[in-house]
């Protein structure tokens, strides 16, 4: 494993008190180890899960040539000769096919889905053509060739093929394809387990009652959310006092227990001189002031902790701002992708939706800028984007009023109303 530092020092030719945030998620991404163990799930738990092995069809998709529609079905080396005329002998139904060949001049009433009888390759929509007792006319209008209507054999997948690559974070979709397959559980990778605290002398438990200079923990709450909301199990250790040992006792706790540990706070920057010490001591932290708005300070690296006489574990460590949208902001562009890579999920950015801009938008180039928003439908019927007013990274309640985030880039400068802007959808995403 490389060292975190050397990893790092590709940075030293950047600005250390305002580092970009793409360089710095590439050294986050390189740093980060998938987890390795896995576990048999039952396909009715696997929503969620991020597939470790890839998904291997055991059959062909459709097992059989089947019918694209109601209709009839006939061998469409007749077609051409209109009106063409057939006798309809008997019904091939989902599930209980026709046991029979059709000869030539024949037909069989067929159903969506149902298999194709042998002699048959084509199938005329019931709405194309007429039965007239137990002869089938098919009119030149029907305008039917040889091979319409069918679905072959292994179209959608063949034995053998990968259906679902490993990385894969199994969607209502996905189950859907490996039941359709006789597939019934799934390898996946374990779930990670990240541990996270809150430090700060001011900062008190909601439903507690305050004294003087002290206010609520509400980031807590909220990288709860976001972490739940990425399938992995929490360790809450709620807030801890800026005491050394204390702080030491946290780290270790989450070490042993966690394979991440994130905090929110003085921690995250080592602001304290016995935090930088304690964090050198424990393992090897990166500090870093980055070119974002809202979310300056950062702080990333590896924990050591002693388990037994000779077992390590080490434990990745996310220091985030204290400020609650900072904290969000920070989380989103940093934290959210290495922890889908510690999953072990296959690398993905995340969609933008590009749309005009209803604002004027201040920005300062040389900072990647993440205001929140509101996409609605103008009068036009255009899709567009309004900011919330306000951006202060303490306004909570401009991300309960957003429905996304605009994303000003490193180099841009200020926005005018009906420029182009790239914005990241919230569902889904906090």
């Amino acid at each position: 494993m490389n060292s975190l530092h050397e990893i790092a020092a590709r940075l030293s030719s950047l600005d250390a008190d305002a580092l970009p945030v793409d360089a710095v998620h590439e050294v986050i991404q390189a740093s980060i180890e998938p987890v390795g163990e896995t576990q048999t799930v039952a396909l009715a738990e696997a929503l969620g899960r991020v597939l470790a092995e890839d998904l291997v069809s055991p059959i062909d998709v459709p097992a059989h040539d089947n019918s694209a529609m109601d209709g009839y079905a006939f061998a469409g080396a007749q077609c051409g000769a209109y009106p063409l005329r057939l006798q309809v002998i008997g019904a091939a139904l989902a599930g209980h096919p026709y046991p029979n060949p059709v000869p030539l001049g024949a037909c069989v009433r067929i159903m969506t889905g149902a298999v194709l009888p042998e002699g048959c390759d084509t199938v005329v929509p019931i709405e194309r053509c007429t039965q007239d007792g137990e002869q089938l006319v098919v009119p030149e209008t029907a305008r039917v060739r040889a091979g319409d209507h069918r679905r072959r054999a292994g179209e959608d997948l063949r034995r053998g093929q990968t259906a679902l690559a490993a990385g894969r974070c199994l969607t209502p979709a996905d189950l859907g394809l490996s039941a359709s397959l006789g597939i019934a559980s799934v390898v996946v990778r374990r779930r990670v387990r990240v541990a996270y605290f809150s430090t700060g002398d001011e900062l008190r438990a909601p439903g507690s009652t305050l004294g003087a200079g002290q206010i609520y923990d509400s980031n807590g709450a909220g990288v709860r959310g976001m972490l739940e909301r990425l399938g992995i199990e929490v360790l809450d250790l709620g807030i801890v006092p800026d005491v050394p040992e204390r702080l030491e006792a946290a780290f270790m706790h989450a070490c042993a227990h966690a394979d991440a540990v994130i905090t929110s706070g003085g921690v995250g920057m080592g602001d304290a001189d016995h935090t930088r010490a304690l964090l050198a001591r424990l393992g090897e932290v990166c500090a870093w002031s980055l070119a974002l708005r809202p979310g300056r300070p950062m702080a990333f690296g590896r924990l050591r902790a002693q388990r037994g006489a000779s077992t390590q574990r080490d434990c990745y460590l996310f220091g985030l701002p204290g400020n609650p949208v900072a904290a969000m902001v920070s989380f989103y562009a940093l934290v959210r992708p290495a922890l889908q890579r510690l999953q072990g999920m296959q690398a993905a950015p995340m969609p933008r939706l590009r749309v005009r801009n209803a604002d004027l938008l201040r920005k300062r180039p040389g900072r990647t800028e993440y205001q929140r928003g509101v996409v609605y439908t103008d009068a036009q019927g255009q899709t567009a984007v309004r900011s919330t007013g306000p951006q202060g990274s303490g306004v909570l309640r401009s991300m309960c009023e957003a429905n996304c985030l605009i994303v000003l880039e490193h180099e841009r400068g200020d926005v005018a109303p009906g420029d182009w802007v790239d914005v990241l959808m919230f569902e889904g995403l906090i």
